[in-house]
């Protein structure tokens, strides 16, 4: 007799990347040996549905959480550390979105029956454009997955939330969102069953040659970490420290990096960094506080992601993108990523809302996603890789820059 609680255990076990994979490789032979099989679209048409549900909410939810919850932070070190985070991010979009247009990225989207909406290229007409999407009702806004609403009427909800909320209305707060997080977990569970739908649904309708654009897109999302990690975040630590930064660069990428790329998770990496930081000889009382705070808002390889797909959406329908709108888009994925899910592919739920600031549908935003998922088999793990092991570097560059400003 089949024990199916053991099959299900087994399952859930299994490391979602392998299951990923299997859904990717399962899905390309199903579409060769049984093309005309149109029913096993339903898994991704449920999976795409799932998402579409549970992002405008877990956007709203996480920002209302974190902001009415946040903690004072007084010391200049934490604020030092706070400010690299912040400009470690923005750097990361500016990153993204200068090789997006050296590289634009073509995708296959289903985009015929959706409304693409005329975008303004003039700055006053941007502004006009957000002022309008930013203070949509609150309620409409989560309903028709107007992003730039539901950042918006959070942020307001979270600042009000925080000096007048009681402890016992922001612990229920913290509850509900780890609530919506578990939820995002068990649909990311269901993750490789709709992958593999998708990619069969994809491969019957166009062919093996779109595993060749997904390269292009892995390449080139790839190629902004590795400029973030080598280039930009060296940077950055030489001017904070004014010393070589690449020892640091490296020991971070060989005993953090390397851990969180196939972990795939800030959270979990938590305590290699915390070693870290003790065995680099870094402040207690500091790295305790940023390492955890920085699994949750430096988020550099996220914002690298959301414009990268952003900008492959826009092109692929046909948005012309102005240097306006690119300013715009630098700013809005590097905050949007500072409260990103912290759970595997917890970015990717954070592309409808650089979508749409380009006016680009939730229907076709929500593709995005799911083509995200189908190539988180590598994107995640250089994104978490990326993120966590950079907590460890501004952290320690903040510390060198007290002790030496202490001398």
């Amino acid at each position: 007799m089949i024990n199916f609680k053991n099959i299900i255990r087994k399952y859930l076990d299994t490391n979602l990347v392998i299951k990923i994979a299997i859904g990717i490789v399962l899905g390309i032979i199903f579409a060769f040996i049984f093309p005309k099989a149109s029913w096993l679209h339903v898994f991704g048409e449920l999976f795409i549905g799932a998402l579409k549900a549970i992002a405008p909410i877990l956007v709203c939810i996480l920002v209302v959480s974190s902001l009415a919850g946040g903690k004072k932070l007084r010391d200049k070190r934490f604020r030092n550390v706070m400010f690299l985070y912040l400009l470690s991010t923005i750097t990361a979009s500016v990153v993204a979105v200068v090789m997006s247009f050296l590289f634009p990225q073509h995708l296959i989207l289903d985009a015929q029956t959706a409304d693409i909406q005329a975008i303004p290229q003039e700055i006053s007409g941007i502004i006009n454009n957000l002022l309008v999407k930013i203070v949509m009702n609150p309620i409409e806004s989560i309903i028709k997955g107007n992003y730039l609403g539901i950042i918006f009427w959070s942020i307001i909800s979270g600042i009000a939330l925080k000096n007048i909320a009681s402890e016992y209305t922001k612990i229920v707060l913290d509850d509900f969102s780890k609530c919506i997080s578990k939820l995002v977990i068990w649909i990311i569970e269901f993750a490789p069953v709709g992958i593999f739908s998708l990619v069969y649904k994809t491969v019957t309708s166009s062919g093996i040659e779109i595993f060749t654009i997904y390269g292009k897109l892995i390449l080139l999302l790839a190629g902004c970490m590795f400029v973030v990690y080598f280039v930009t975040n060296p940077i950055i630590v030489f001017l904070t420290i004014r010393q070589n930064p690449y020892p640091l660069i490296f020991q971070c990428l060989k005993e953090s990096g390397i851990t969180a790329f196939f972990t795939r998770s800030s959270a979990a990496n938590i305590p290699v960094n915390m070693a870290l930081c003790e065995k680099l000889g870094l402040n207690l009382n500091m790295y305790s506080v940023t390492i955890p705070l920085g699994a949750t808002v430096n988020m550099a390889g996220a914002a690298i992601t959301i414009s990268v797909m952003t900008l492959a959406a826009a092109s692929t329908v046909g948005i012309h993108v102005s240097f306006a709108l690119a300013v715009a888009l630098c700013i809005l994925s590097a905050f949007g990523a500072c409260g990103s899910s912290g759970v595997a592919g917890g970015s990717l739920l954070l592309i409808p809302m650089g979508c749409s600031l380009f006016g680009i549908p939730n229907d076709i935003a929500i593709q995005l996603v799911g083509i995200g998922f189908i190539i988180s088999v590598i994107q995640d793990s250089l994104e978490t890789a990326l993120n966590s092991s950079s907590d460890v570097i501004f952290s320690a560059a903040a510390d060198i820059y007290e002790r030496k400003k202490g001398r």
